[in-house]
């Protein structure tokens, strides 16, 4: 598998003379593009994180038998649980793929920044939850009858997705080096991922009731600082994680 992808990558994480801006942003899309590529071969993020995400949607759906007057106060964990237990079974095979094949070493040997290598898995993440979340709201829609595709509720799950996966990435280097890596992901990422999830879904319930932006705007500012403080966190801690 290394070996296939290893001339391409190769290639793009090569020094350039264009500038170190330039040559840090190949990097990162080679190591995302190296994801989309593996992912596109094998299939095991999607089709796991896809069917548990609808399944979970229409447990939900014939659990409660929803009616008009119980759908809104339910409907935005309902959709939050499948965006995150989803996105658990995704983020925990994010750097699991890369141990089990041998690949991980590899990547430390590239020539490119630590930080990019942790933007390009950032970047790949995002990249499968959006490609879930975007199968996801139209089925959320069929089931629930509420509106979802309007500015307010997409900003809300971009910058929950956002933060959310920002932490997963680096939790996932964490955890990926334990023996019990599956369990361990969730008891380290849920307990940090709170205030994200929380805001998340308070400001889906305020935007499915299309309330306006005045009552969103507390929980889009919790969504945009935790993001901000987060991902310079995770993009500085990122080079001692991968060390260990």
């Amino acid at each position: 598998m290394w070996q296939s992808l290893q001339r391409p990558i190769a290639a793009m994480l090569s020094t350039r003379p264009d500038g170190a801006l330039t040559r840090f942003a190949s990097q990162v899309a080679a190591i995302a593009w190296k994801d989309m590529l593996a992912e596109s071969r094998t299939k095991e993020v999607l089709s796991s994180t896809f069917v548990f995400a609808v399944l979970v949607i229409v447990v939900f759906n014939f659990a409660f038998e929803l009616r008009v007057e119980t759908t809104l106060p339910l409907a935005p964990g309902v959709l939050w649980v499948a965006i995150i237990f989803a996105g658990v079974l995704g983020l925990g095979r994010s750097f699991v793929a890369e141990r089990d094949r041998g690949c991980l070493e590899g990547l430390m040997l590239c020539p490119a920044d630590r930080g990019a290598i942790y933007l390009g898995k950032l970047l790949g993440n995002l990249l499968f939850m959006i490609v879930v979340e975007a199968v996801l709201l139209p089925i959320f829609f069929v089931l629930f009858n509420l509106p979802v595709f309007t500015p307010e509720l997409l900003l809300i799950v971009a910058l929950g997705t956002l933060g959310f996966a920002a932490v997963g990435t680096l939790l996932s280097a964490v955890a990926v080096n334990t023996r019990t890596r599956e369990v361990m992901l969730p008891v380290l990422l849920f307990p940090v991922a709170v205030p994200v999830l929380i805001a998340a879904v308070k400001g889906t319930g305020v935007a499915l009731e299309s309330k306006g932006w005045e009552e969103m705007l507390p929980w889009l500012n919790i969504l945009v600082a935790f993001d901000a403080i987060f991902l310079v966190i995770c993009f500085v801690v990122f080079e001692y994680v991968l060390e260990e």
